[in-house]
Parts: C-alpha cells; structure tokens; sequence
C-alpha cells in the first residue's frame, strides 16, 4: 500500500472581475519579464563559462526592483510568481544540463502560456473561497467537481488560454487515490489511424478524428483571420480568438476522450503493453502529420503511465523496431514486406490475421516476455545474404 498520497492537480473554470482580470494580466507580464531577465543574465553568463543559479537571479530580481526605474513596475504584483518563474527556469536549466531538454526559450509575449504559479504564502483558501496575492475578492470559480475532503491546496497556477479563457489549478493531496486490486488481466495496444486503438482482444476503438470533424469551421475561422489587417487591431484580436476558441474545443473533446480510454485500461488490466513509437519523428511525414497530431498518440501514453502508476498498475514498451504486424501471432512466422494498405493477410500455416489484431497480440506476447526475462525486443538488422531478416531477437535472462 501506497504511504504518502498522491498529489493531483484539480483545473477549474473561473470568471475574474474586471480588476481581477487586470492584476492577473500585470502579474503574467511581470512572470515574463523576469523569467526572461534571468534567462539572458545566464546566457550571458554562460558565454564567460560562469554558472548562474537560483539564489543568484534571486538576489538580481531584488536588485531589478529597488535599483531600476524601468522595472520599478515589478513592485506592483506579488513577489510570490516571479520567484516562481526563476525557479522554473532553474528547473528547465536542470533538465538542460542532464540531457533531457533543449537549450531555455525566451517567453513570447504573443505565443507563451500566459500563467503565474502561487505558493501558500500567497494565497487564502477557506471555506471553498480562493483569494490571491494583492486582491481583496476572492475567484468565481466554477467548482465542476468537489476537491478531496479537508484538502489544502499547496499551490495554485492561474493561467489564461489563447481562447480568453481563465483557469486556476490546485494542487492537493488526494487520498482517494490507491492502487486498485491486483488481477491476472494483460492487453496488448496497437495504436493507428483508421482505428485509434486495437487491443489484443480483437476489440478495437474508433478514432474520433476531432480535428477533421471541425475543419470546415477552422478553416472559415483561419479565413475570415487571413482577411484583417496585421496588427494589434480589434479586429484582427477577435478573429484570432474564434480560431482559438475552435483549437480548444478540438483539444478538449480529444483529451476528455483520451482520459476515458485510458482510466478504462488502466481499471480493467494489470499489465498494459505499447509500442516505444518516436512520434516527434513520425509527424515529419508531411502526408501523416495532421493525422498523427490529432491521434495524440503521445498524450495517450503519457496518461496510461501516470495513472498506472497511481493504482499500481505496470506499463510495458516494447521496442519500436519490433516487427508485430508482420509476425504470425499463431505460428511465429515472418512475413515480408508488407505495405500499409494491406490490411489483412494469410500466414502459411493456414492462420488468416487482421493486421491491427495481429500485431496487438504481438506486442502482448513480447512485453510479458520483457517482463519475465528482463530483456529487450529488437529485430536483427539483415542477413549475410543482404536480406533483411526482421527476426524477433532471442530473448535471454539477463545476469
């Protein structure tokens, strides 16, 4: 059993006042400025061979405000969110430096997030009423469901959507949140296009292709978008917020889809196998981009594993090189090439196979394999003769 219990994040709809919506819209610019000071005074920084840490941009942001008059305006939002920012920049520095992230963005002021974290210090939560730093109202916020019984919000990031519209996440200790039962169920995952997933037990789940469902209204939005003068004219500010408005409602029904998929899985199944695909590499194919985009096979997976691990499920990843549509689930047999429109196929040994079925079972078969051996799953590279072989690795206990 689980000792410490899992922190969530609860997002809410929330509909500021006009001097509500003012302070917040300061304090995001302040965010800004400040994450984007700190990021050039380490650059800079960098180029000498120095290192610049946290506690350094801190002691700089106090500088920024006492000593400069060009930023004297830093004084006017809560300190609170602007250490929040050098902190994030720290962490993105961490990420950097271990090899999981790129080099540190500078923050646009047209394309960033627009968002401003608050610790406990800076924020009054009682009785379900959620007061921030420098203000004497407290959110309406839309409580769309109930938070966990006696929850104390740790942190709470205020942000705004390209849309207009304005949300507050809390961050909490949910209790609720145990591992579920243990069962002896498995499933194999094969994702695609025509069929969003196809599962080992031949079930498979239509893609819902929300984009395309809503491309004729996006494209009269990006049209009517096309047709105002560049600038930061009124117009050309309502126009690209209908387009906003269409990417989200897209966005929405996609992850509230996703969601759905994946706490199924996840409550019906012990072990849940997957392919390790590299979509960042696969949308570069200018036919399949828009497709796989819409697919969000990457936030599928991201959602199988966290929720796998807050109920003591196990997810597997079976090397993405693993030749499951081409194998026979019956007999083990290779087939050869095999192009994308062939959807069905007959192995020699008499077995006729729909391909998705066919490689889910593969992919079961081969992730419970990795998890008895401890091995890996990766197709050999050719024969002598030069034909590619594409034959499933031996896999072996590893000493």
């Amino acid at each position: 059993m689980r000792t410490t219990p899992v922190k969530r994040a609860f997002k809410y709809r929330f509909h500021p006042t006009d001097a509500q919506a003012a302070e917040l819209s300061r304090t995001f610019g302040c965010v800004r400025k400040v994450y984007n000071l700190a990021l050039a005074a380490r650059t800079e920084a960098w180029t000498r061979q120095e290192r610049v840490n946290y506690n350094q941009t801190s002691a700089m942001l106090t500088a920024w405000k006492k000593k400069t008059e060009e930023l004297a305006y830093l004084n006017d939002v809560s300190s609170v969110p602007l250490q929040q920012a050098l902190r994030h920049l720290q962490t993105a520095f961490t990420h950097f430096f271990g090899k999981r992230a790129k080099y540190p963005r500078f923050k646009s002021r047209k394309k960033s997030r627009k968002s401003a974290e608050y610790t406990t210090s800076a924020f009054r939560f009682e009785d379900g009423r959620l007061t921030l730093a420098k203000m004497t109202d407290p959110l309406d916020i839309v409580w769309s469901r109930p938070l966990p019984e006696g929850a104390s919000p740790s942190t709470v990031t205020v942000s705004q959507d390209a849309a207009g519209r304005w949300y507050v996440s809390l961050l909490c200790e949910d209790p609720s949140v145990q591992p579920l039962p243990a069962t002896d169920a498995a499933v194999g995952v094969d994702v695609g296009l025509d069929h969003l997933l196809t599962l080992s037990t031949g079930e498979k789940v239509a893609n819902p292709r929300h984009e395309r469902r809503d491309r004729a209204r996006l494209a009269k939005a990006q049209r009517q978008l096309a047709r105002k003068a560049r600038g930061e004219g009124a117009n050309r500010r309502k126009a690209r917020q209908k387009v906003a408005k269409v990417y989200a409602r897209i966005t929405d029904r996609r992850r509230d889809n996703l969601h759905k998929l994946t706490t199924r899985l996840v409550r019906e199944n012990q072990t849940i196998v997957i392919e390790d695909l590299a979509v960042r590499n696969m949308v570069r194919n200018g036919k399949l981009a828009r497709a796989i985009s819409d697919a969000a096979w990457a936030d599928f997976r991201s959602m199988l594993e966290y929720k796998a691990q807050w109920y003591g499920r196990e997810v597997i990843a079976v090397d993405r090189w693993f030749p499951s549509s081409r194998l026979c689930s019956a007999c083990g047999a290779l087939q050869g090439r095999m192009p994308l429109h062939v959807r069905t196929w007959t192995c020699d040994c008499g077995t006729t196979h729909d391909r998705d079925v066919n490689a889910a079972k593969n992919i079961l078969a081969a992730g419970l394999a990795v998890s008895v051996c401890g091995a890996g799953v990766r197709p050999q590279r050719s024969t002598p003769g030069g034909q590619s072989a594409m034959k499933q690795k031996p896999l072996r206990r590893e000493p």
